[in-house]
Protein backbone atom coordinates (compact mmCIF):
# COMPACT_ATOMS: atom_id res chain seq x y z
CA UNK A 1 0.00 0.00 0.00
CA UNK A 2 1.40 3.41 -0.87
CA UNK A 3 1.69 6.34 1.50
CA UNK A 4 -1.38 8.01 0.04
CA UNK A 5 -3.60 5.16 1.19
CA UNK A 6 -1.67 4.33 4.36
CA UNK A 7 -3.88 4.42 7.43
CA UNK A 8 -5.81 7.34 6.03
CA UNK A 9 -6.21 10.04 8.67
CA UNK A 10 -7.24 12.99 6.54
CA UNK A 11 -10.50 14.89 6.03
CA UNK A 12 -12.39 11.60 5.69
CA UNK A 13 -11.50 10.74 9.26
CA UNK A 14 -12.50 14.16 10.54
CA UNK A 15 -15.88 13.83 8.90
CA UNK A 16 -16.31 10.44 10.51
CA UNK A 17 -15.37 11.77 13.94
CA UNK A 18 -17.80 14.68 13.65
CA UNK A 19 -20.64 12.44 12.59
CA UNK A 20 -20.12 9.96 15.41
CA UNK A 21 -19.74 12.72 17.95
CA UNK A 22 -23.27 13.97 17.32
CA UNK A 23 -24.80 10.55 16.73
CA UNK A 24 -23.42 9.16 19.97
CA UNK A 25 -23.56 12.16 22.29
CA UNK A 26 -26.93 11.13 23.68
CA UNK A 27 -25.82 7.53 24.06
CA UNK A 28 -22.67 8.52 25.96
CA UNK A 29 -24.64 10.78 28.30
CA UNK A 30 -27.04 7.93 29.03
CA UNK A 31 -24.21 5.61 30.02
CA UNK A 32 -22.71 8.26 32.28
CA UNK A 33 -26.04 8.79 34.02
CA UNK A 34 -26.41 5.15 34.99
CA UNK A 35 -22.70 4.64 35.73
CA UNK A 36 -23.16 5.25 39.43
CA UNK A 37 -25.43 2.23 39.84
CA UNK A 38 -23.19 -0.26 38.04
CA UNK A 39 -21.35 -2.68 40.27
CA UNK A 40 -17.96 -3.61 38.78
CA UNK A 41 -17.07 -7.28 38.61
CA UNK A 42 -13.89 -8.08 40.55
CA UNK A 43 -11.03 -8.78 38.13
CA UNK A 44 -9.85 -12.17 39.30
CA UNK A 45 -8.41 -13.13 35.90
CA UNK A 46 -9.55 -16.75 36.28
CA UNK A 47 -11.04 -19.31 33.92
CA UNK A 48 -14.45 -18.90 35.54
CA UNK A 49 -14.60 -15.44 33.95
CA UNK A 50 -14.17 -16.86 30.43
CA UNK A 51 -16.60 -18.16 27.85
CA UNK A 52 -14.99 -20.21 25.08
CA UNK A 53 -16.48 -20.07 21.58
CA UNK A 54 -15.65 -22.67 18.95
CA UNK A 55 -16.84 -23.54 15.46
CA UNK A 56 -18.63 -26.91 15.54
CA UNK A 57 -17.94 -27.27 11.80
CA UNK A 58 -14.16 -27.36 12.48
CA UNK A 59 -13.18 -30.34 14.71
CA UNK A 60 -9.87 -28.77 15.68
CA UNK A 61 -11.67 -25.66 16.86
CA UNK A 62 -13.24 -27.62 19.72
CA UNK A 63 -9.89 -29.22 20.49
CA UNK A 64 -8.31 -25.77 20.92
CA UNK A 65 -11.18 -24.78 23.22
CA UNK A 66 -10.73 -27.91 25.31
CA UNK A 67 -6.99 -27.36 25.56
CA UNK A 68 -7.51 -23.84 26.84
CA UNK A 69 -10.27 -24.93 29.21
CA UNK A 70 -7.95 -27.49 30.79
CA UNK A 71 -5.09 -24.98 31.08
CA UNK A 72 -7.19 -22.16 32.57
CA UNK A 73 -9.86 -24.24 34.36
CA UNK A 74 -12.84 -22.96 32.39
CA UNK A 75 -16.11 -24.62 33.50
CA UNK A 76 -17.61 -27.01 30.95
CA UNK A 77 -20.87 -25.05 30.72
CA UNK A 78 -18.85 -22.07 29.48
CA UNK A 79 -17.61 -23.87 26.36
CA UNK A 80 -20.04 -23.03 23.56
CA UNK A 81 -20.07 -24.32 19.99
CA UNK A 82 -21.77 -22.72 16.98
CA UNK A 83 -22.15 -24.00 13.42
CA UNK A 84 -20.35 -21.34 11.37
CA UNK A 85 -18.70 -21.01 8.00
CA UNK A 86 -15.24 -22.56 7.80
CA UNK A 87 -13.92 -19.50 5.96
CA UNK A 88 -12.14 -16.60 7.66
CA UNK A 89 -14.81 -14.23 6.36
CA UNK A 90 -18.49 -14.35 7.32
CA UNK A 91 -21.43 -12.37 5.97
CA UNK A 92 -23.15 -9.82 8.19
CA UNK A 93 -26.38 -11.84 8.12
CA UNK A 94 -24.66 -15.08 9.12
CA UNK A 95 -22.69 -13.34 11.85
CA UNK A 96 -25.89 -11.92 13.32
CA UNK A 97 -28.01 -15.05 12.99
CA UNK A 98 -25.50 -17.79 13.78
CA UNK A 99 -23.04 -16.18 16.20
CA UNK A 100 -23.95 -12.82 17.70
CA UNK A 101 -27.58 -13.44 18.71
CA UNK A 102 -27.14 -17.12 19.65
CA UNK A 103 -24.11 -16.29 21.83
CA UNK A 104 -26.02 -13.65 23.75
CA UNK A 105 -28.94 -16.06 24.19
CA UNK A 106 -26.68 -18.89 25.39
CA UNK A 107 -25.01 -16.63 27.93
CA UNK A 108 -28.42 -15.83 29.37
CA UNK A 109 -29.53 -19.48 29.29
CA UNK A 110 -26.36 -20.56 31.11
CA UNK A 111 -26.98 -18.01 33.84
CA UNK A 112 -23.83 -16.10 32.91
CA UNK A 113 -25.64 -12.91 31.87
CA UNK A 114 -28.83 -11.18 32.85
CA UNK A 115 -30.36 -8.36 30.86
CA UNK A 116 -32.50 -5.74 32.55
CA UNK A 117 -34.24 -2.48 31.78
CA UNK A 118 -32.82 0.85 32.90
CA UNK A 119 -34.78 4.10 32.84
CA UNK A 120 -32.76 7.05 31.63
CA UNK A 121 -34.09 10.54 32.45
CA UNK A 122 -34.20 13.30 29.85
CA UNK A 123 -31.06 15.34 29.48
CA UNK A 124 -30.53 18.18 27.03
CA UNK A 125 -31.82 17.13 23.63
CA UNK A 126 -31.95 13.46 24.65
CA UNK A 127 -35.49 12.51 25.75
CA UNK A 128 -36.26 10.17 28.63
CA UNK A 129 -36.10 6.57 27.52
CA UNK A 130 -35.54 3.00 28.65
CA UNK A 131 -32.57 0.81 27.74
CA UNK A 132 -32.10 -2.94 28.11
CA UNK A 133 -28.54 -4.04 28.78
CA UNK A 134 -26.49 -6.54 30.78
CA UNK A 135 -27.07 -5.85 34.48
CA UNK A 136 -25.49 -9.02 35.91
CA UNK A 137 -22.51 -10.91 34.54
CA UNK A 138 -20.38 -13.80 35.73
CA UNK A 139 -17.94 -13.51 32.84
CA UNK A 140 -15.79 -10.74 31.38
CA UNK A 141 -13.89 -12.53 28.61
CA UNK A 142 -14.85 -14.32 25.40
CA UNK A 143 -12.18 -16.44 23.70
CA UNK A 144 -12.78 -17.31 20.04
CA UNK A 145 -10.99 -20.50 19.07
CA UNK A 146 -9.25 -21.48 15.84
CA UNK A 147 -11.90 -21.87 13.14
CA UNK A 148 -14.21 -19.08 14.29
CA UNK A 149 -14.42 -16.54 11.40
CA UNK A 150 -12.06 -13.59 11.59
CA UNK A 151 -13.94 -10.79 9.85
CA UNK A 152 -17.35 -9.69 8.61
CA UNK A 153 -17.67 -9.14 4.89
CA UNK A 154 -18.22 -5.60 3.59
CA UNK A 155 -21.82 -4.71 2.88
CA UNK A 156 -23.33 -1.33 1.99
CA UNK A 157 -25.56 0.35 4.53
CA UNK A 158 -29.17 1.01 3.52
CA UNK A 159 -30.07 4.23 1.71
CA UNK A 160 -30.35 6.97 2.63
CA UNK A 161 -27.08 7.15 4.61
CA UNK A 162 -27.08 8.72 8.09
CA UNK A 163 -26.81 12.49 8.28
CA UNK A 164 -23.40 13.87 7.25
CA UNK A 165 -22.10 10.40 6.34
CA UNK A 166 -21.49 11.37 2.74
CA UNK A 167 -18.21 9.59 1.95
CA UNK A 168 -18.64 6.15 0.37
CA UNK A 169 -15.67 4.87 2.39
CA UNK A 170 -17.86 4.93 5.51
CA UNK A 171 -21.01 3.43 4.03
CA UNK A 172 -20.00 -0.11 4.89
CA UNK A 173 -20.45 -2.43 7.84
CA UNK A 174 -17.28 -4.52 7.61
CA UNK A 175 -15.55 -5.23 10.92
CA UNK A 176 -13.42 -7.70 12.84
CA UNK A 177 -15.56 -10.39 14.46
CA UNK A 178 -13.73 -9.76 17.77
CA UNK A 179 -14.52 -6.07 17.75
CA UNK A 180 -18.14 -6.62 16.73
CA UNK A 181 -18.65 -9.03 19.61
CA UNK A 182 -16.98 -6.65 22.07
CA UNK A 183 -20.20 -4.60 22.32
CA UNK A 184 -22.40 -7.69 22.72
CA UNK A 185 -23.65 -6.45 26.15
CA UNK A 186 -25.44 -3.67 24.22
CA UNK A 187 -27.09 -6.01 21.71
CA UNK A 188 -30.62 -5.09 22.82
CA UNK A 189 -29.96 -1.41 22.15
CA UNK A 190 -30.19 0.44 18.84
CA UNK A 191 -26.51 0.39 17.89
CA UNK A 192 -25.61 1.63 14.37
CA UNK A 193 -23.36 -0.76 12.48
CA UNK A 194 -21.65 1.63 10.05
CA UNK A 195 -18.29 3.01 11.15
CA UNK A 196 -16.62 2.76 14.55
CA UNK A 197 -18.52 2.72 17.85
CA UNK A 198 -16.83 4.87 20.54
CA UNK A 199 -15.22 2.78 23.27
CA UNK A 200 -16.23 4.59 26.46
CA UNK A 201 -13.60 2.63 28.41
CA UNK A 202 -10.68 3.77 26.28
CA UNK A 203 -7.84 4.70 28.64
CA UNK A 204 -9.65 3.16 31.62
CA UNK A 205 -7.39 3.27 34.70
CA UNK A 206 -9.48 0.87 36.80
CA UNK A 207 -9.31 -2.55 35.18
CA UNK A 208 -12.27 -3.83 37.19
CA UNK A 209 -14.54 -1.53 35.18
CA UNK A 210 -13.67 -3.32 31.94
CA UNK A 211 -16.68 -5.61 31.98
CA UNK A 212 -20.06 -6.32 30.35
CA UNK A 213 -21.68 -4.23 33.08
CA UNK A 214 -20.01 -1.25 31.43
CA UNK A 215 -20.97 -2.39 27.94
CA UNK A 216 -17.72 -4.17 27.04
CA UNK A 217 -16.96 -7.87 26.53
CA UNK A 218 -13.21 -8.52 26.44
CA UNK A 219 -12.87 -10.60 23.26
CA UNK A 220 -9.72 -12.27 22.03
CA UNK A 221 -8.93 -15.30 19.95
CA UNK A 222 -6.65 -18.34 20.05
CA UNK A 223 -5.72 -18.47 16.40
CA UNK A 224 -2.95 -18.55 13.86
CA UNK A 225 -1.80 -20.44 10.79
CA UNK A 226 -2.38 -23.82 12.49
CA UNK A 227 -4.34 -25.12 15.49
CA UNK A 228 -1.05 -26.22 17.06
CA UNK A 229 0.14 -22.61 17.04
CA UNK A 230 -3.18 -21.56 18.58
CA UNK A 231 -2.78 -24.11 21.37
CA UNK A 232 0.71 -22.93 22.23
CA UNK A 233 -0.47 -19.38 22.92
CA UNK A 234 -1.86 -20.27 26.34
CA UNK A 235 1.05 -22.60 27.11
CA UNK A 236 3.59 -19.83 26.54
CA UNK A 237 1.46 -17.32 28.43
CA UNK A 238 1.35 -19.59 31.48
CA UNK A 239 5.10 -20.17 31.30
CA UNK A 240 5.75 -16.42 31.28
CA UNK A 241 3.32 -15.83 34.15
CA UNK A 242 5.21 -18.41 36.21
CA UNK A 243 8.79 -17.52 35.31
CA UNK A 244 8.51 -13.94 34.03
CA UNK A 245 8.60 -12.19 30.68
CA UNK A 246 12.28 -11.70 29.90
CA UNK A 247 14.32 -10.40 27.01
CA UNK A 248 14.71 -7.17 25.10
CA UNK A 249 12.27 -4.64 23.63
CA UNK A 250 12.49 -3.43 20.03
CA UNK A 251 10.69 -0.43 18.53
CA UNK A 252 10.71 0.42 14.84
CA UNK A 253 9.72 4.05 14.12
CA UNK A 254 9.40 5.86 10.81
CA UNK A 255 10.74 9.13 12.21
CA UNK A 256 7.88 11.18 10.81
CA UNK A 257 8.09 14.99 11.22
CA UNK A 258 5.96 16.41 14.02
CA UNK A 259 3.66 18.20 11.58
CA UNK A 260 2.94 15.02 9.60
CA UNK A 261 -0.50 13.42 9.95
CA UNK A 262 1.20 10.11 10.72
CA UNK A 263 3.37 11.47 13.54
CA UNK A 264 0.90 10.00 16.03
CA UNK A 265 2.09 6.48 15.18
CA UNK A 266 5.70 7.39 15.97
CA UNK A 267 4.62 9.18 19.13
CA UNK A 268 2.88 6.05 20.41
CA UNK A 269 5.96 3.96 19.68
CA UNK A 270 8.39 6.40 21.31
CA UNK A 271 6.26 6.51 24.42
CA UNK A 272 5.99 2.73 24.40
CA UNK A 273 9.78 2.46 24.27
CA UNK A 274 10.12 4.69 27.32
CA UNK A 275 7.50 2.66 29.17
CA UNK A 276 9.52 -0.50 28.48
CA UNK A 277 12.64 1.18 29.86
CA UNK A 278 10.72 1.98 33.01
CA UNK A 279 9.67 -1.68 33.17
CA UNK A 280 13.33 -2.72 33.19
CA UNK A 281 13.89 -3.86 29.62
CA UNK A 282 16.90 -3.13 27.46
CA UNK A 283 15.31 -1.17 24.61
CA UNK A 284 16.46 -0.72 21.02
CA UNK A 285 14.79 1.96 18.89
CA UNK A 286 15.22 2.20 15.12
CA UNK A 287 14.40 5.64 13.71
CA UNK A 288 15.09 4.95 10.04
CA UNK A 289 12.18 5.38 7.65
CA UNK A 290 12.47 1.73 6.60
CA UNK A 291 11.85 -1.17 8.94
CA UNK A 292 14.55 -3.17 10.71
CA UNK A 293 16.78 -4.73 8.03
CA UNK A 294 16.92 -8.49 7.72
CA UNK A 295 20.54 -8.60 8.89
CA UNK A 296 19.76 -6.79 12.14
CA UNK A 297 20.68 -9.02 15.12
CA UNK A 298 17.42 -9.21 17.05
CA UNK A 299 17.91 -11.47 20.06
CA UNK A 300 15.68 -12.50 22.97
CA UNK A 301 12.56 -10.64 21.80
CA UNK A 302 10.16 -9.92 24.66
CA UNK A 303 8.39 -6.98 23.04
CA UNK A 304 8.34 -5.75 19.45
CA UNK A 305 6.30 -2.88 18.05
CA UNK A 306 6.88 -1.14 14.75
CA UNK A 307 5.53 0.04 11.40
CA UNK A 308 4.98 0.22 8.33
CA UNK A 309 5.39 -2.68 5.87
CA UNK A 310 2.49 -4.45 4.20
CA UNK A 311 3.96 -7.92 4.70
CA UNK A 312 6.31 -9.44 7.24
CA UNK A 313 9.84 -8.20 6.71
CA UNK A 314 13.29 -7.85 8.21
CA UNK A 315 14.49 -10.30 10.90
CA UNK A 316 10.98 -11.75 11.15
CA UNK A 317 11.44 -13.39 7.75
CA UNK A 318 14.32 -15.52 9.01
CA UNK A 319 13.72 -19.25 9.57
CA UNK A 320 14.20 -18.81 13.31
CA UNK A 321 13.17 -15.76 15.34
CA UNK A 322 14.25 -15.49 18.97
CA UNK A 323 10.91 -14.84 20.59
CA UNK A 324 10.92 -15.38 24.34
CA UNK A 325 8.01 -17.20 26.06
CA UNK A 326 5.23 -14.67 26.57
CA UNK A 327 6.49 -12.28 23.88
CA UNK A 328 4.17 -9.59 22.54
CA UNK A 329 4.74 -8.54 18.92
CA UNK A 330 2.79 -5.94 16.99
CA UNK A 331 3.22 -4.34 13.58
CA UNK A 332 1.00 -1.37 12.77
CA UNK A 333 -0.42 -1.76 9.27
CA UNK A 334 -3.89 -1.32 7.81
CA UNK A 335 -4.20 -5.00 6.91
CA UNK A 336 -1.80 -6.68 9.33
CA UNK A 337 -4.47 -9.28 10.20
CA UNK A 338 -6.14 -9.58 6.81
CA UNK A 339 -5.58 -13.31 7.20
CA UNK A 340 -4.29 -15.43 10.07
CA UNK A 341 -3.90 -18.61 8.07
CA UNK A 342 -0.65 -17.65 6.36
CA UNK A 343 2.81 -17.82 7.93
CA UNK A 344 4.24 -15.49 5.26
CA UNK A 345 1.51 -12.97 4.33
CA UNK A 346 0.76 -9.78 6.30
CA UNK A 347 1.99 -9.73 9.91
CA UNK A 348 -0.12 -11.41 12.57
CA UNK A 349 0.05 -14.92 11.13
CA UNK A 350 3.83 -14.84 10.56
CA UNK A 351 4.55 -13.37 14.01
CA UNK A 352 2.52 -16.11 15.66
CA UNK A 353 4.14 -18.77 13.48
CA UNK A 354 7.61 -17.58 14.50
CA UNK A 355 6.80 -17.77 18.20
CA UNK A 356 5.02 -14.64 19.44
CA UNK A 357 2.61 -15.33 22.30
CA UNK A 358 0.18 -12.50 21.62
CA UNK A 359 -0.45 -9.78 19.06
CA UNK A 360 -3.09 -7.47 17.62
CA UNK A 361 -3.90 -6.44 14.06
CA UNK A 362 -6.43 -4.97 11.65
CA UNK A 363 -8.59 -6.91 9.23
CA UNK A 364 -9.66 -3.88 7.12
CA UNK A 365 -8.59 -0.23 6.82
CA UNK A 366 -8.84 1.19 10.37
CA UNK A 367 -7.52 4.77 10.05
CA UNK A 368 -4.58 5.56 12.30
CA UNK A 369 -6.45 7.10 15.23
CA UNK A 370 -8.60 3.97 15.52
CA UNK A 371 -5.70 1.51 15.71
CA UNK A 372 -4.57 0.38 19.18
CA UNK A 373 -2.66 2.99 21.17
CA UNK A 374 0.44 0.87 21.76
CA UNK A 375 1.79 3.16 24.48
CA UNK A 376 -1.44 2.93 26.45
CA UNK A 377 -1.50 -0.83 25.93
CA UNK A 378 2.04 -1.28 27.29
CA UNK A 379 1.38 1.04 30.21
CA UNK A 380 -1.72 -0.95 31.17
CA UNK A 381 0.04 -4.29 30.74
CA UNK A 382 2.93 -3.07 32.89
CA UNK A 383 0.45 -2.01 35.58
CA UNK A 384 -0.78 -5.58 35.94
CA UNK A 385 -3.69 -5.60 33.51
CA UNK A 386 -4.41 -8.84 31.71
CA UNK A 387 -3.67 -8.95 28.00
CA UNK A 388 -7.39 -8.73 27.26
CA UNK A 389 -7.89 -5.74 29.55
CA UNK A 390 -4.87 -3.88 28.19
CA UNK A 391 -5.84 -4.56 24.57
CA UNK A 392 -9.36 -3.15 24.88
CA UNK A 393 -8.42 -0.25 27.15
CA UNK A 394 -6.06 0.85 24.34
CA UNK A 395 -8.73 1.04 21.60
CA UNK A 396 -10.84 4.08 20.86
CA UNK A 397 -13.45 2.12 18.94
CA UNK A 398 -15.55 -1.03 19.01
CA UNK A 399 -17.43 -2.49 16.05
CA UNK A 400 -14.28 -1.73 14.05
CA UNK A 401 -11.25 -3.47 12.56
CA UNK A 402 -9.00 -4.74 15.38
CA UNK A 403 -8.55 -8.40 16.24
CA UNK A 404 -6.86 -9.39 19.50
CA UNK A 405 -4.92 -12.67 19.40
CA UNK A 406 -3.66 -14.44 22.50
CA UNK A 407 -4.74 -15.61 25.94
CA UNK A 408 -6.80 -12.72 27.38
CA UNK A 409 -5.98 -13.80 30.97
CA UNK A 410 -2.24 -13.49 30.38
CA UNK A 411 -0.65 -11.23 33.03
CA UNK A 412 3.09 -10.95 32.43
CA UNK A 413 3.62 -8.33 35.15
CA UNK A 414 1.33 -9.54 37.92
CA UNK A 415 4.28 -10.52 40.16
CA UNK A 416 6.44 -7.66 41.53
CA UNK A 417 10.09 -7.83 40.34
CA UNK A 418 11.55 -8.45 43.82
CA UNK A 419 9.09 -11.27 44.56
CA UNK A 420 9.70 -12.89 41.18
CA UNK A 421 13.46 -12.58 41.66
CA UNK A 422 13.27 -14.34 45.02
CA UNK A 423 11.20 -17.14 43.49
CA UNK A 424 13.70 -17.70 40.68
CA UNK A 425 16.60 -17.63 43.12
CA UNK A 426 15.01 -20.26 45.37
CA UNK A 427 14.42 -22.51 42.38
CA UNK A 428 17.92 -21.81 40.94
CA UNK A 429 16.14 -21.02 37.68
CA UNK A 430 18.50 -20.16 34.78
CA UNK A 431 16.27 -17.17 34.02
CA UNK A 432 17.66 -15.52 37.15
CA UNK A 433 20.28 -13.80 34.97
CA UNK A 434 17.48 -11.85 33.28
CA UNK A 435 16.03 -10.88 36.64
CA UNK A 436 19.38 -9.48 37.74
CA UNK A 437 19.55 -7.48 34.52
CA UNK A 438 16.04 -6.13 35.06
CA UNK A 439 16.88 -5.05 38.61
CA UNK A 440 19.90 -3.16 37.24
CA UNK A 441 17.75 -1.53 34.53
CA UNK A 442 15.11 -0.55 37.06
CA UNK A 443 17.80 1.13 39.14
CA UNK A 444 19.05 2.94 36.03
CA UNK A 445 15.50 4.14 35.36
CA UNK A 446 15.45 5.47 38.94
CA UNK A 447 18.73 7.28 38.24
CA UNK A 448 20.90 5.20 40.55
CA UNK A 449 24.53 6.16 39.86
CA UNK A 450 26.10 3.93 37.22
CA UNK A 451 29.37 3.36 39.14
CA UNK A 452 27.37 1.66 41.89
CA UNK A 453 25.68 -0.65 39.40
CA UNK A 454 29.01 -1.29 37.67
CA UNK A 455 30.47 -2.54 40.95
CA UNK A 456 27.36 -4.61 41.61
CA UNK A 457 27.71 -6.46 38.28
CA UNK A 458 31.46 -6.88 38.71
CA UNK A 459 31.02 -8.48 42.13
CA UNK A 460 27.95 -10.55 41.23
CA UNK A 461 28.96 -14.23 40.84
CA UNK A 462 26.27 -14.77 38.20
CA UNK A 463 27.91 -12.26 35.85
CA UNK A 464 30.90 -14.52 35.25
CA UNK A 465 28.57 -17.24 34.00
CA UNK A 466 26.14 -15.14 32.00
CA UNK A 467 26.43 -13.75 28.47
CA UNK A 468 23.43 -11.52 29.24
CA UNK A 469 24.95 -9.92 32.33
CA UNK A 470 28.45 -9.69 30.87
CA UNK A 471 27.10 -7.90 27.79
CA UNK A 472 25.25 -5.55 30.14
CA UNK A 473 28.45 -4.88 32.05
CA UNK A 474 30.16 -4.05 28.76
CA UNK A 475 27.42 -1.54 27.95
CA UNK A 476 27.91 0.04 31.36
CA UNK A 477 31.67 0.30 30.85
CA UNK A 478 31.09 2.05 27.55
CA UNK A 479 28.63 4.48 29.13
CA UNK A 480 31.22 5.28 31.83
CA UNK A 481 33.92 6.05 29.25
CA UNK A 482 35.86 2.77 29.56
CA UNK A 483 36.06 1.50 25.96
CA UNK A 484 38.81 -1.06 26.56
CA UNK A 485 36.93 -2.61 29.48
CA UNK A 486 33.78 -2.69 27.36
CA UNK A 487 35.58 -4.56 24.57
CA UNK A 488 37.00 -7.05 27.08
CA UNK A 489 33.54 -7.67 28.53
CA UNK A 490 31.95 -8.25 25.13
CA UNK A 491 34.73 -10.62 24.13
CA UNK A 492 34.16 -12.52 27.36
CA UNK A 493 30.40 -12.66 26.69
CA UNK A 494 31.13 -14.50 23.43
CA UNK A 495 32.59 -17.35 25.49
CA UNK A 496 29.48 -17.69 27.68
CA UNK A 497 27.13 -19.42 25.24
CA UNK A 498 25.17 -16.45 23.87
CA UNK A 499 22.16 -17.08 21.65
CA UNK A 500 22.84 -17.02 17.88
CA UNK A 501 21.43 -13.51 17.45
CA UNK A 502 23.16 -12.22 20.58
CA UNK A 503 26.44 -13.60 19.23
CA UNK A 504 25.89 -11.69 16.00
CA UNK A 505 25.14 -8.49 17.91
CA UNK A 506 28.28 -8.91 20.00
CA UNK A 507 30.41 -9.54 16.92
CA UNK A 508 29.04 -6.54 15.06
CA UNK A 509 29.41 -4.32 18.11
CA UNK A 510 32.99 -5.48 18.57
CA UNK A 511 33.81 -4.75 14.93
CA UNK A 512 32.72 -1.13 15.40
CA UNK A 513 34.43 -0.63 18.77
CA UNK A 514 37.67 -2.35 17.83
CA UNK A 515 37.99 -0.14 14.76
CA UNK A 516 37.26 2.94 16.85
CA UNK A 517 40.06 1.87 19.19
CA UNK A 518 42.47 1.41 16.28
CA UNK A 519 42.68 -2.34 16.85
CA UNK A 520 42.30 -3.33 13.21
CA UNK A 521 43.95 -6.74 13.44
CA UNK A 522 41.52 -7.78 16.15
CA UNK A 523 38.64 -6.40 14.10
CA UNK A 524 39.70 -8.58 11.16
CA UNK A 525 39.91 -11.65 13.39
CA UNK A 526 36.48 -10.82 14.84
CA UNK A 527 34.87 -10.58 11.37
CA UNK A 528 36.47 -13.82 10.25
CA UNK A 529 35.03 -15.58 13.28
CA UNK A 530 31.61 -14.07 12.59
CA UNK A 531 31.61 -15.53 9.08
CA UNK A 532 32.74 -18.92 10.36
CA UNK A 533 30.19 -19.02 13.18
CA UNK A 534 27.23 -17.87 11.07
CA UNK A 535 27.62 -19.25 7.52
CA UNK A 536 23.95 -18.48 6.72
CA UNK A 537 24.00 -14.91 8.06
CA UNK A 538 22.00 -12.70 5.69
CA UNK A 539 24.43 -9.84 6.23
CA UNK A 540 27.34 -11.99 5.09
CA UNK A 541 28.06 -10.09 1.87
CA UNK A 542 28.25 -6.82 3.80
CA UNK A 543 30.72 -8.30 6.31
CA UNK A 544 32.79 -9.82 3.51
CA UNK A 545 33.03 -6.46 1.76
CA UNK A 546 34.02 -4.71 5.01
CA UNK A 547 36.54 -7.44 5.77
CA UNK A 548 38.11 -7.18 2.32
CA UNK A 549 38.45 -3.40 2.58
CA UNK A 550 39.85 -3.65 6.09
CA UNK A 551 42.38 -6.33 5.13
CA UNK A 552 43.58 -4.23 2.20
CA UNK A 553 43.88 -1.19 4.46
CA UNK A 554 46.01 -3.09 6.98
CA UNK A 555 48.18 -4.52 4.20
CA UNK A 556 48.77 -1.03 2.81
CA UNK A 557 49.69 0.30 6.23
CA UNK A 558 52.15 -2.54 6.79
CA UNK A 559 53.96 -1.71 3.56
CA UNK A 560 54.55 1.87 4.61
Amino acid sequence: MNRGRRLRSNHLLMELVRWFYWQWLGFIVSLMLIGAVWTPLAARAGGDEVVLVYNSQVPKSKAVAEHYAAARHVPAKQILGFALTTNEIITRADFTDFLQKPLAADLVAAGLWKFGGTNIPARGTVPAHSEERVVKSKIRYAVLCYGVPLKIAPSPIPDPPPANLTKPEFRNEEAAVDSELAWLPLIKMDVPLAGPLPNLLYGCTNHELLSPLRGLLLVSRLDGPTPEIANRLVDKALAAETNGLWGRAYFDLRNEPTNDVYYLGDQWLRTGAEICRQLGFDVEVDTNAVTFPEWYPMSHIAIYAGWYDSDVSGPFKLPTVEFMPGAFAYHLHSYSAETLRSSTARWCGPLLAKGATCTMGCVYEPYLQFTPNIALFLESLGNGYTFGEAAWAAQRALSWQTTVIGDPLYQPFKTPPAELHARLARAQNPLLEWSFERLVNLDLARHVREPQLEKFLENLPATAQSAVLTEKLGEMYESLGKPSSAIDAWQTALKLNPSPQQRLRLRRTLEEKLLAAGRKAEAIENDEKLLAEAPDYVGRSQIEAELKALTQSVATENKQ
